[in-house]
């Protein structure tokens, strides 16, 4: 367990000092599972989420205290996802993180801010802007992403193109989720009594800033649609220039077949099959068949 004072600049405590005014408590899914095994059920921190069960963001109001789990789409330094529960009540706050993040947050907040104090909510709130800091940053690189994948339809480089689109879409998906609970997870965060107007008010500026990334996510993943419909198209297009060079073929070369049907009747009366010069004036006469289909369809602007 680690214990900062959000009192004193969230100077590090000494434990143990428990549910003491002002406390900020870190435990591991480990350690909080064994705290709670020894606490008697009446104390808060036993109502601490585990990080290991956090599958969704939410938060849940009590009478006296809140508590909640986040989980967000972004990967720790060991490769796992970055989740975290939580209990937040007037003067305490517990969190449980696996992954180190939240410690990391934590020492960063005191170094950035190393003569503020905090509150439960004031604290509350610097973590959340802190986890979506960087998140704007981000969709500018999906969306870089997509423009490189937009750029290689229009030169008509079409392969992997599903391949591609299909880890987008499920990224961008996941953001999109991620946003939309973290949206009502501070919504509940507002309207639970639990903290200050002032405290309140900075709920309320995180909740817009969360809501602009939702409206980001979601033009995101309206911009893959559209690629996908601009795909579809440039398939349609190739398919077409398929069948038009079909279609100019057997054009050209059904004149041809009905002349070879004709004098494969092999009937005794046609002269032309005894005549000397038949065959290179077969040759001849389908020879210019074939340049008069080219230059008809030329002309028409069939290709």
């Amino acid at each position: 367990m680690v214990q900062w004072d959000l009192h004193a600049a969230l100077a590090p405590g000494e434990a143990p000092a428990g549910e003491a005014p002002g406390a900020l408590l870190l435990f591991t899914s480990e350690e909080l599972s064994h705290k709670a095994a020894q606490a008697n059920r009446e104390e808060r921190i036993c109502h601490t989420p585990l990080a290991r069960d956090a599958r969704v963001c939410k938060a849940e109001a009590r009478r006296e205290f809140l508590n909640g789990t986040i989980v967000t789409p972004r990967k720790a330094k060991n490769g796992e996802t970055i989740a975290f529960g939580y209990l937040l009540a007037r003067e305490l706050v517990v969190l449980c993180d696996d992954t180190g993040t939240v410690h990391s947050m934590v020492q960063h907040l005191r170094k950035e801010n190393p003569q503020r104090d905090y509150s439960a909510g004031s604290f509350f709130y610097a973590l959340l802007e802190l986890l979506v800091e960087k998140d704007l940053r981000h969709l500018e690189s999906l969306e870089d992403r997509l423009s490189q994948i937009e750029e290689q339809v229009s030169a008509g480089q079409l392969d992997s193109f599903n391949a591609k689109m299909m880890g987008l879409r499920k990224e961008i998906s996941r953001w999109i989720k991620y946003y939309t609970q973290m949206e009502e997870l501070v919504c509940e965060l507002e309207e639970s009594g639990v903290f200050s107007d002032q405290e309140t008010q900075l709920f309320h500026r995180v909740e817009k800033r969360i809501s602009r990334l939702l409206g980001e996510a979601k033009a995101l993943r309206e911009y893959g649609l559209q690629l996908r419909e601009m795909f579809q198209a440039e398939m349609d297009l190739q398919q077409n220039q398929i069948m038009k060079i079909l279609t100019i073929v057997t054009t050209i070369f059904l004149p041809l077949s009905l002349l070879a049907g004709w004098y494969g009747m092999n009937f005794s009366g046609m002269p032309e099959l005894t005549w000397k010069y038949g065959y290179p004036a077969m040759i001849c006469i389908s020879a210019l068949i074939m340049l008069l289909s080219l230059y008809l369809m030329k002309k028409k602007k069939f290709w």
